[in-house]
């Protein structure tokens, strides 16, 4: 592991400012991790970039001042895709044990997808982290993305036409494969972890893959020095995000509070919505409210948004929103759920499953 904490990577130290990063001192950290003090185990994913070895040693120092603090774990995920992981792994593991973190060093095997490659990744990765983490007994698996990370997000998402809980980016904890994922330095900058490391003398690898234009978010890091210029700098790109979620909070309880007047409004065991109290609710609730009924009902993956929005416009055009003609009909397939309208009800139940193609005779 090569130490890239200074020189050439002095932009990293400075802040969008141009003034000098501030290290994130060890009081910092006591706040930064307090969630999870009374936790058992820990998990901390370490590639062995600044970000993921600023997690480490900060994570290691604050547990230094607990008395029964959680027991800390360092896992490494080799995904085998550049000959120079193995050999950072290693590097990682010898800071992990100078910092008295105990560490593991897991690899993602098999055949490896030729398109979509960062997010398959991604999902081996995380599903790595949660296989470790659950046969540890760890509770959380705490990862290193930064505000930056999270500006970068929301530029990516809004570049794909996100809706408002994809632009809301991520959470500070979020559950996944029987775990829960945390993200302590959601608020901090990227600067403030590369500066810690310098204060430190502690080194970091560097990940060519980050800079390389074949992959979506290189590209869009690219633009965010002139995005920043204009004011849409990380702070403020996290910022909205921020909103946006306390905005997808406010619309899922009024989306519950939705589901339970349809339920109460309608007679003893009917299935579905009446629609004529679906019609007379708000756009947005109505994609909520099918975008639940089908990923309970369907057997296929989340639906896509784009695809429900579209089933709204359907059901508008079938049965008039102001007035919903009594012999409307619509029937449409969904992500594995099939969605029906007849004699004023709507309806989503599982679809059959799909026929495989028939064999021939000999």
């Amino acid at each position: 592991m090569q130490d890239k904490s200074g020189g050439a990577d002095r932009s990293r130290i400075e802040g969008s400012s141009g003034r000098a990063a501030k290290a994130v001192s060890r009081q910092d950290a006591k706040r930064l991790f307090a969630d999870w003090a009374k936790t058992e185990a820990l998990v901390l994913a370490v590639s062995g970039g600044p970000d993921s070895v600023a997690l480490m040693w900060l994570a290691a120092r604050w547990r230094q001042g607990l008395k029964n603090g959680p027991r800390l774990m360092a896992v490494t995920v080799d995904h085998g895709l550049r000959k120079e992981a193995a050999r950072e792994a290693r590097e990682v593991k010898r800071l992990a044990a100078s910092f008295g973190v105990d560490h593991r060093t897991l690899r993602w095997t098999g055949a490896k997808p030729a398109t979509g490659l960062p997010a398959a990744a991604r999902e081996a990765r995380y599903g790595l982290l949660a296989k470790a983490a659950r046969a540890s007994g760890a509770s959380h698996i705490l990862t290193a993305h930064t505000r930056d990370d999270q500006a970068e997000t929301v530029v990516m998402r809004l570049s794909r036409g996100s809706g408002i809980g994809g632009l809301a980016a991520m959470a500070r904890q979020t559950p996944r494969d029987g775990v829960v994922l945390a993200r302590p330095f959601l608020d901090v900058p990227k600067a403030s972890l590369v500066a810690t490391l310098a204060k430190a003398g502690i080194p970091f690898a560097d990940d060519p893959t980050n800079r390389d234009p074949r992959f979506a978010r290189p590209r869009l890091r690219q633009l965010m020095p002139a995005l920043a210029a204009e004011g849409a700098d990380a702070r403020n790109l996290a910022r909205l995000a921020a909103r946006l979620a306390r905005a997808n909070v406010a619309l899922e309880l009024m989306a519950d509070g939705a589901e339970r007047y349809l339920a109460r409004s309608a007679p003893p065991d009917a299935a579905g919505f009446d629609v004529v109290a679906f019609m007379a609710l708000s756009d947005e609730l109505r994609v909520r409210l099918l975008l639940r009924a089908i990923d309970r009902a369907g057997h296929e993956g989340p639906a896509e948004l784009g695809k429900v929005e579209a089933l709204v416009q359907a059901l508008d055009a079938a049965a008039g929103t102001r007035r919903p003609a009594a012999g409307a009909r619509l029937k449409r397939t969904l992500a594995g759920a099939v969605i029906s309208l007849e004699r004023g009800r709507i309806r989503i139940a599982p679809a059959p499953p799909r026929r495989q193609g028939r064999r021939k005779t000999p």
